[in-house]
């Protein structure tokens, strides 16, 4: 093995979130050294992928799974408005480095698209309407279009009103200045820029094997798969953002703080319009009400991307039951996971979410017939010649310890910190990506407090952030 190397930070997982955290500090630390590892051939790679993530710029403006409607009649949404808030956090950081030239123009990562919420049935139409309603005295909403005429829709979202009854009540909401944001050309355009700091390297095709305290630093064990050589690099600072191992490696570490939480993986997949016609008839994210029982990430969205130069259009997520963490991962992920810390947690939100594991396993028994019926629902003249099923990535959501042997199935994202702030990991899946910026932000008020509090940090910060001076 190699001699240890030596760095003030280690980032594990080159994704949007690594990306973020590595691009702060640069910012706010610029002497701090700073190493990357990443077990695949480039960046963002698995869940932050354009092809991959679930949700590329959704801002809590059309997700109705944000905002659960009351059995009184009353809709909270209390977390679209603070999903949105983060979300606008996230936008003015990538403006800045655009401004100052640390990302190339925003057109190469971010465009203007329409995000639109569409739902049937008088049930269905008061709630949103009720929802529009609340939405609408947030600052934040104050945009918001609301329309139950399904000509003004049909103008809005066609492919979604051809050949729709007319006789049945529909209902939308618009917010025109939504945007699609290819966060793995973002984060590889982050990574680009980090590599021309001093102090900071990347290091693709390089996994983490075991990490563990040596004095007052942690020992990362690394292996270059390209070459099988190994070494060992010692920290003083950790950051496990490696998606769906995340969870593995904090285990690894052995802090009290990851005692309790297991996993439980969902895969997914699209239909992909291959038509270029039908592609260029829709300009919107259009989210609708999930399956009942269904998980939140398997919400129905048909769904405007800009990949690259090019405009494709997206369908789904259908979700499937796996077994795997990463999409390059192992059939064997879920069964290491589980160990006599966690046991009964996992035991326990398995058997109170049966009907859940049904639906994923019957979501990934669908034929490709019956995943078009799915879409017919929504484009009820999509034409089965034009569409085809196109792998996503997988998410994996946090069971967590309820305290008295239980376990509760999560569908958020959870920061877990040591008591020292030495380590952290990001678990969950949503809503993931659009939030990196707030939620490195809690990193590092947690994990460097005394930069966090000094007036140089501010400064830096303000400069970055200007609406959070």
């Amino acid at each position: 093995m190699a001699e240890d190397g030596e760095c003030d930070v280690a980032l594990i997982g080159a994704g949007i979130m690594s990306a973020t955290l590595g691009t702060l500090l640069g910012k706010l630390e610029p002497t701090l050294r700073v190493e990357a590892f990443e077990r695949l051939d480039r960046a963002a790679a698995e869940s932050s992928d354009a092809w991959n993530n679930a949700g590329t710029g959704h801002a809590g403006y059309c997700e109705l799974n944000y905002t659960p409607p009351g059995a009184d009649g009353s809709v909270d949404c209390t977390k679209a408005i603070q999903i949105a808030d983060q979300f606008a956090t996230s936008l003015e950081l990538w403006r800045g480095l655009v401004a100052c030239g640390d990302l190339p123009a925003a057109g190469s990562f971010v465009r203007e698209v329409p995000h639109l919420s569409f739902v049937e049935g008088a049930g269905d139409v008061a709630f949103l309407r009720a929802r529009a309603r609340q939405l609408c005295r947030s600052p934040r909403f104050a945009a918001l279009e609301y329309s139950e005429d399904p000509e003004q829709i049909a103008a809005w979202i066609p492919l979604v009103m051809d050949g729709r009854d007319r006789g049945t009540p529909v209902a939308a909401t618009r917010m025109a200045h939504g945007t699609d944001v290819n966060f793995g050309a973002l984060t590889r355009s982050m990574f680009t820029t980090l590599a021309t700091q001093p102090g900071f390297e990347l290091h693709l095709n390089h996994e983490v094997g075991d990490l563990h305290r040596d004095g007052d630093r942690w020992r990362i064990e690394v292996r270059d798969l390209a070459s099988g050589d190994e070494r060992s690099v010692r920290a003083r600072f950790v950051f496990i953002g490696a998606g769906g191992y995340s969870l593995s490696l904090l285990e690894r570490t052995g802090i009290p703080e990851a005692r309790g939480y297991g996993a439980f993986p969902v895969s997914g997949q699209w239909l992909r319009c291959t038509n270029r016609d039908v592609i260029a008839r829709h300009h919107a994210k259009v989210s609708g009400q999930a399956a009942v029982g269904a998980p939140p990430m398997s919400v129905p969205h048909l769904d405007t991307r800009w990949i690259g130069d090019t405009q494709e259009l997206l369908f789904g997520p259908y979700a499937g039951f796996t077994t795997k963490f990463l999409k390059r991962g192992s059939a064997l992920d879920l069964l290491r996971s589980i160990g006599v810390h966690n046991l009964r947690a996992v035991l326990s939100a398995g058997l109170e979410n049966l009907d859940l594991t049904r639906y994923l396993v019957g979501q990934a028994m669908l034929s490709t017939e019956e995943r078009l019926a799915l879409l017919r629902r929504y484009c009820p003249r999509a034409n089965d010649d034009h569409w085809e099923v196109q792998v996503a990535g997988l998410r994996v959501q946090i069971i967590k310890s309820d305290g008295d042997g239980g376990g509760d199935l999560k569908f958020g994202t959870e920061v877990v910190t040591s008591a020292d702030g030495s380590v952290a990991a990001l678990l969950g899946a949503s809503p993931g990506a659009s939030t990196a910026v707030s939620i490195m932000l809690e990193v590092l008020a947690r994990c460097f407090p005394a930069g966090w509090a000094s007036p140089l940090w501010r400064e830096r910060l303000a400069k970055l952030l200007p609406s959070l001076a």
